[in-house]
């Protein structure tokens, strides 16, 4: 028992740690400013989002994104919804577009924030629609990858990757599952 015990506390201590966040400051749909750093202390959710694409439309068609968001923030976690498509490409929108979309869709983010440059979306190599990003308290980025592992939506057993990796880091865990592979749209950076 005891060599065991051991050889967990070795490969835990030689697990990487993990790294920063990258920071940033973006506008918010409802015109205010946004800084990663102003949410230290708390867990934050980086969600990717184009409407106009077919996977995260499905999602919000079927509930799995609000439920999500609703349960986190309940648990005070700050979710932040980047609409990063840029002007003149699919799922840009505008301030007013961005939270006229979510309220039909019923979405609970605690904001919506804008970033047609793309520069926080390259910052954090966000590939698709949607991709999660869970950040911790300490500004350590915990998660990267896909909300979920059912790319295809077919699935009856489904793994909600962010949920998952959410549970074991609040509850003092390792996440076990610290990358996956995004799937989605491709992010509509400008050319």
């Amino acid at each position: 028992m005891n060599a065991i015990i051991a050889a967990l506390a070795v490969s835990l201590s030689n697990s990487p740690a993990p790294e920063a966040a990258p920071t940033f400051s973006l506008k918010g749909a409802d015109g205010k400013e946004y800084r990663l750093e102003d949410y230290r202390g708390k867990y934050v959710v980086l969600e990717w989002w184009n409407h106009l694409c077919p996977i995260v439309a499905r999602h919000y068609a079927a509930g799995n994104i609000q439920r999500q968001q609703k349960d986190l923030t309940g648990k005070g976690v700050i979710w932040l919804t980047i609409a990063g498509s840029a002007e003149g490409k699919q799922g840009f929108v505008t301030a007013d577009e961005a939270k006229k979309i979510m309220a039909e869709k019923g979405g609970a983010p605690t904001a919506i924030l804008l970033n047609p440059a793309g520069d926080v979306g390259m910052k954090y190599k966000a590939k698709t629609t949607p991709h999660m990003f869970l950040i911790s308290p300490k500004g350590e980025l915990l998660y990267d990858g896909a909300i979920d592992d059912n790319p295809s939506g077919r699935n009856k057993e489904v793994t909600d990757l962010l949920m998952k990796a959410y549970a074991e880091a609040s509850s003092g865990q390792p996440v076990s599952t610290p990358k996956s592979q995004p799937y989605g749209c491709g992010i509509k950076y400008p050319s």
